[in-house]
């Protein structure tokens, strides 16, 4: 049986290293893509540690159309094909960000990675993703991204409001949608998924879950049959609304 191959962005940490994790425990072997190579290299090294030897670093920056290009063919010419890709690299931006004050310069920035950064490596990736009878696209995504929770008096979140973050998942979301309708036709399957608030360095710990659970539902869409959803937006609970 041919081992199924995964590309998670970055990958080096939080949540996207327990995502790796938790795929190589199933069968999947799985390229790191991280920004960084030595520390890509470090957590390649940690996981075979633990006994997980289906996994290699890549180098891959989603601001760096160099690095995508090498590193879709480095996997081609390795694997063939891609089974799964989870967009998970992203950026936080300074906080705070009104959106009457936060400059162009700052969203911009968190645009280039958390959008437009996923736009490039999905289109990158795309043709090796159609070699697969079962390719699944995960987005990772945010509450954040939703604007019907964001004019919702008794969300949770509803007074956390950032003009860069929340707007470039919003975005992401709407590429979700308009993605996986694009390849209606095809084995690919497209879904945001929001691992909820998690503690990692991105928020300096402050979340209430941890990568290991939040990653669980990364993995439950990265890994769903033929008879699955495309173009949805869920969290561990469900469905979220747009």
């Amino acid at each position: 049986m041919i081992m199924k191959t995964a590309l998670i962005t970055g990958a080096n940490k939080g949540i996207g290293y327990e995502t790796a994790k938790q795929l190589a425990k199933l069968g999947y072997y799985v390229y790191l893509g991280c920004r960084e190579a030595s520390l890509g290299q470090e957590a390649v090294d940690k996981l075979v540690e633990s006994g997980l030897t289906n996994v290699e670093s890549i180098q891959l920056d989603v601001t760096d159309p160099i690095t995508i290009k090498e590193s879709c063919k480095a996997i081609e010419n390795k694997s063939n094909q891609l089974d799964v890709l989870i967009n998970n690299a992203g950026i936080l931006g300074l906080i705070p960000q009104p959106a009457s004050t936060y400059s162009v310069e700052e969203i911009r920035k968190v645009f280039d990675t958390n959008f437009f950064g996923t736009i490039r490596v999905t289109q990158a990736f795309i043709p090796l993703l159609r070699k697969s009878d079962s390719g699944r696209i995960v987005n990772v995504t945010s509450g954040l991204g939703s604007l019907t929770l964001h004019t919702d008096p008794n969300w949770q979140y509803f007074h956390f409001k950032s003009a860069g973050y929340s707007i470039s998942k919003a975005a992401l979301n709407g590429f979700t949608i308009m993605l996986a309708f694009d390849l209606k036709d095809t084995d690919i399957k497209v879904n945001s998924i929001d691992p909820n608030y998690t503690a990692t360095d991105f928020n300096n710990h402050r979340g209430e879950r941890t990568p290991e659970q939040s990653a669980k539902v990364i993995v439950k869409y990265a890994t769903l049959d033929n008879n699955g959803p495309t173009g949805k937006y869920f969290n561990e609970e469900g469905e979220l609304p747009w």
